[in-house]
């Protein structure tokens, strides 16, 4: 199959779970025998914040180089990632003189929400689901920024009122949570096909672990501070992997037996999940799909999480990990001395690299891809 994939990369680089997925499912497709040319462009630093604004309402450019790409690669399937700023849903409309069916992966809520995340001053808001999003441009969701924030608002907008979106053949979000959030805010449930992230095979972890290991921003909505309390009482070291606005501030409030190792690499995380009990995710966010439950079930590493978004039907609670209630103290507490015992590490690491053989490796993320294809092609 001839296959076409559109995504405006993310300069945070090997760090955005996005730029990964895209780079691994063309990796994938390519194995598997299947023709496939990506265009992943990238803003440049030098590109200007209006020009950026004006790319994400409607990128003429981009939308005249995917033609040619279509014109030239003749692709059955156009698979976009992430659009803006550099591609815009101008991109959508490109398939109008080609028989190339479109599908669009939705790793998160950009279609429905400005900074693609549903949080707004590190809790939940919807306000804008389902509806024109003036409140985000009113509260600046996007980055602070008054500019950027309109600039998607008007995207959205206008995309909406002319209908691009009605040229997309198959939506294929990342977890039923994210299925059901865009079916809520209008979209056919019958243009839907779930499709979680795989992971490559990672090196297994060595024995039960030595430390619990958090990988991840350092931001309000990741909610450190309740995980930090706990470990006053804990005995078993954790590790604290990667930076952000609230750095200074948890550093001077963690007590000991924790260590911060600031922002890694995608190697160093590897190495730190070969010695881990458990990855912990102390999020207030309704994750859409987190790529790094399913790096850590790849390495037979079981995960404790807050029960929010896509988490409930990512962990197998007391098989592949541990689900607890947001902001509970007591709960955390509990799941993580639980898993001071060595058997129970042991039960549920090897829960969670079979829940990875049978979901999320590449095996089936690849039958999972060429179905889509398959219905994208002869959907009406």
């Amino acid at each position: 199959m001839r296959i076409l994939i559109l995504h405006s990369q993310y300069l945070s680089g090997w760090a955005s779970g996005e730029n990964s997925v895209v780079r691994d499912e063309a990796r994938l497709l390519a194995e598997a025998g299947h023709d496939v040319l990506t265009w992943t462009p990238t803003p440049g630093p030098d590109t200007s914040p209006s020009r950026l604004g004006l790319r994400a309402v409607w990128s003429a450019a981009a939308l005249a180089n995917v033609r040619r790409l279509i014109g030239t690669h003749r692709p059955q399937i156009v698979h976009c990632h992430n659009l803006f700023p550099m591609l815009s849903p101008a991109v959508l409309r490109s398939g109008t003189k080609s028989t190339a069916r479109i599908v669009v992966t939705l790793h998160n809520y950009r279609m429905l929400c400005l900074p693609a995340t549903c949080i707004r001053q590190g809790e939940i808001c919807e306000l804008c689901v389902g509806r024109i999003p003036w409140r985000g441009v009113a509260y600046r969701c996007y980055r602070g920024s008054l500019l950027g924030s309109a600039a998607l608002a008007a995207s959205l907008t206008v995309h909406r009122s002319i209908r691009s979106l009605n040229h997309v053949a198959l939506f294929v979000p990342v977890s039923r949570f994210v299925r059901d959030k865009h079916v809520e805010a209008g979209f056919a449930s019958n243009r839907m096909v779930v499709k979680p992230n795989f992971s490559w095979p990672r090196p297994l972890r060595r024995g039960v672990g030595e430390y619990f290991l958090y990988a991840g921003r350092l931001a309000p909505e990741k909610d450190l501070p309740t995980l930090l309390g706990v470990w006053t009482k804990m005995q078993v070291p954790l590790i604290v992997a990667g930076d952000g606005p609230d750095t200074d501030a948890l550093r001077a409030m963690a007590p000991p037996g924790v260590t911060f190792t600031g922002a890694v690499g995608p190697d160093e995380v590897s190495r730190l999940l070969e010695g881990a009990r458990a990855l912990l995710l102390p999020t207030l966010c309704n994750e859409g799909g987190p790529r790094s439950v399913v790096e850590a079930y790849a390495a037979g590493v079981p995960v404790v999480a807050t029960g929010l978004g896509a988490l409930p039907e990512m962990i197998d609670h007391g098989v592949s990990g541990l689900l607890v209630a947001p902001r509970s103290a007591d709960e955390w507490s509990d799941a993580l001395e639980s898993l001071t015992d060595d058997a129970n590490v042991r039960r549920m690491g090897e829960g969670a690299l079979d829940l990875w053989r049978r979901e999320y490796s590449p095996e089936p993320g690849l039958q999972r891809l060429e179905r889509i294809y398959e219905a994208a092609l002869t959907a009406a």
